[in-house]
């Protein structure tokens, strides 16, 4: 069981990063500054506003397939990777309002579980976008109890469903890492070299590159839609903020893949700040549909209820 201050950050972690999915949402694939143009003013509310297909305060892919992979976690006592895949085949099958173009490339290709992504992969030559790293909280809360290598390993493994690049393997994996210290009550950015040793060696520089002090989104070589400037995005937010508030919004003001990089920072800055940090009036709109079963929608309340159950 965690204790109550683990459980507090471990319920920022998973939902914040449903906050941040949906905050991001309605700028997904807009121009920098859009979102602070827009509410110039912290605090005024109205933020969870809406747009682009989406309602206000609705979740999007990101946090859907991050329930799912914490309710196969719950309900089969542990990871059961055939199990995940079906969820998210099931899922997939609903026709959601959104999927990225890989991952639904890979659940409707008919191929088992265990070598779908990787015949994608070979056939493609396309697998490191930030899929995997988007439905990562949950998990990350999960298996960190267990320590470093079994929550990166972990993380690796639920990744290589849907993503055959190892990019995106490890990149996930640095993030559970980064939750588990967080979830310790340490810093993640005092952590990030130590994590960085834990990566594959032929993935390790990249990381390094976006996860360095001195990094900053302008220098990204890829969108932000991409595993390598998704995670340096997140962390840049932290880094060069002191509340959950101000992260979402300068992750939000980034453009482009706002709700994934939104979610991901919100996942790092949940657990750092804990989920009293995240406002109410975000987490009052909030609402997850899950297309595929049964027509549930989650509310804030609910991945609490979720949360505790993973912390147990």
């Amino acid at each position: 069981m965690a204790t109550p201050e683990t459980l507090h950050r471990a319920l920022g972690a998973v939902i914040g990063s449903a906050v941040g999915d949906a905050l991001g949402a309605p700028f997904e694939f807009g121009p920098e500054g859009a979102f602070s143009a827009r509410f110039p003013e912290p605090g005024k509310g109205g933020e969870m506003c809406g747009g682009g297909g989406w309602d206000p305060g609705e979740a999007t892919d990101d946090t859907q397939m991050a329930v799912l992979v914490a309710e196969s976690l719950l309900e089969c006592g542990g990871l059961d990777l055939p199990d995940v895949f079906r969820r998210f085949q099931r899922w997939a099958a609903a026709e959601p309002k959104d999927i990225g173009l890989q991952t639904e490339a890979v659940l409707g290709s008919g191929d088992p579980w265990d070598r779908a992504a990787a015949l994608h992969f070979e056939s493609s030559q396309r697998g490191a976008g930030n899929g995997a790293l988007m439905r990562a909280a949950p998990a990350a809360v999960h298996f960190a109890p267990l320590g470093r290598e079994a929550t990166m390993d972990a993380a690796r493994r639920i990744a290589a469903l849907t993503h055959g690049d190892r990019a995106a393997w490890e990149g996930t994996a640095l993030f559970h890492e980064l939750v588990r210290v967080a979830l310790a009550g340490d810093d993640p950015l005092a952590a990030v070299d130590a994590a960085l040793d834990a990566v594959h060696p032929e993935h390790r520089r990249r990381y390094a590159t976006v996860l360095a002090p001195d990094w900053h989104p302008d220098l990204a070589t890829e969108f932000n839609g991409a595993v390598w400037p998704c995670l340096g995005s997140a962390v840049w937010a932290l880094r060069t903020t002191s509340s959950f508030e101000d992260a979402l919004r300068a992750a939000v003001d980034l453009g482009g893949d706002t709700d994934t990089v939104a979610a991901v920072t919100g996942g790092l800055a949940g657990a750092v700040h804990g989920v009293t940090a995240v406002p109410q009036r975000w987490t009052d709109a909030l609402h997850v549909p899950l297309p595929g079963f049964g027509g549930r929608v989650l509310r804030a309340a609910d991945l609490d209820a979720l949360t505790r159950r993973l912390c147990r």
